[in-house]
């Protein structure tokens, strides 16, 4: 296309999709959360329609499978592929990744959007703040070993995406505590100051990735908007300081505009899908660039660079193109 259409507060996921559908059509995207009645499940629906494979993820097989069915049903030629995947265990990704490395199919798109629900301190199976490490590390690492898949998709006109889906919440903190990430302080811990934390990782993670592939890979990170969902049912049963939901706006303030789920997707396959979008590191909200709202904090590139070394001394593994 030689212009995007103009999208706005109200555009749905189906809508972007249908615009963007002969440059979906024959891609592969994978997309972690994807569970019935969330923004993840909206997005592979409305992909779905045009994609050649989405892969859907999540920790629960019984609800995946819910998941591949409901799709199904509303698309019957969709090409659905089923992944088990538990983001707060490095094992867990790595099994993850090794299954989907198995297939022969490139990945055009890798669209990070399961996130850990907001609760009492937790640490991970390997010894993290079960936040950071499901919304930070787990997709770190999973990007580091599906790259290989994302820069078999490049061409002279396509270049792989890797979508992190933040928050307009990331600007609530003072940022990522930099002390904490291997050593992590119950003393220190917050619920809702850990999920700013994890939002800034995503946006400064895409920065870092975006640069330190050359142009080989566009990373870009999003606020998809307020929105009542699952994931907010969760938050408001667990008692986050101020019952402030995901995406930023304080339950039950009565002049916030809340989206609903489709209009929440529509940013997630803005990306997925417009071969205009160009500015790779960017951040997103309501479909377009909205780089110049990211707090300084979150987009540093100094801060960017310290939270990548930092992350790969954690998995391990250096991130290598």
């Amino acid at each position: 296309m030689s212009s995007s259409p103009t999208f706005s507060f109200a555009t749905t996921a189906e809508e972007v999709a249908t615009a963007f559908a002969e440059e979906i059509r024959g891609n592969n995207v994978l997309i972690t959360g994807t569970s019935l009645n969330g923004i993840g499940f909206e997005t592979a629906l409305a992909i779905a329609r045009h994609a050649n494979l989405v892969t859907i993820t999540g920790y629960n097989a019984d609800r995946l499978k819910l998941s591949e069915d409901a799709i199904k049903k509303e698309v019957p030629t969709a090409n659905i592929r089923r992944v088990i995947l538990n983001l707060s265990s490095l094992t867990a990704v790595r099994k993850a990744a090794e299954v989907v490395n198995a297939d022969p199919e490139p990945l055009h798109v890798l669209i990070h959007n399961a996130a850990a629900v907001l609760g009492p301190f937790k640490l991970s199976v390997d010894g993290l703040e079960s936040q950071f490490a499901t919304d930070h590390v787990g997709p770190f690492l999973l990007t580091k070993l599906l790259a290989p898949k994302l820069l078999a998709a490049g061409t002279p006109s396509y270049t792989p995406r890797v979508v992190f889906v933040s928050s307009v919440a990331h600007a609530f903190g003072a940022g990522v505590d930099f002390a904490t990430l291997e050593h992590p302080d119950p003393a220190k811990y917050g619920a809702s100051l850990a999920y700013f934390q994890a939002k800034s990782a995503n946006i400064l993670t895409a920065i870092a990735l975006s640069k330190r592939s050359k142009g080989a890979i566009n990373a870009y990170s999003l606020h998809p908007g307020g929105k009542r969902s699952m994931f907010i049912h969760h938050l408001d049963q667990s008692g986050a300081e101020g019952r402030i939901h995901c995406c930023g706006a304080v339950d039950g303030t009565e002049k916030f505009q809340w989206k609903t789920i489709p209009q929440g997707a529509a940013t997630y396959v803005q990306f997925h899908s417009s071969s205009n979008l160009n500015k790779a590191g960017a951040y997103l909200d309501d479909c377009a660039v909205a780089t110049e709202s990211v707090s300084p904090h979150s987009s540093d590139p100094a801060n960017a660079e310290k939270l990548w070394v930092i992350t790969e001394n954690i998995i391990g593994e250096k991130f290598t193109f």
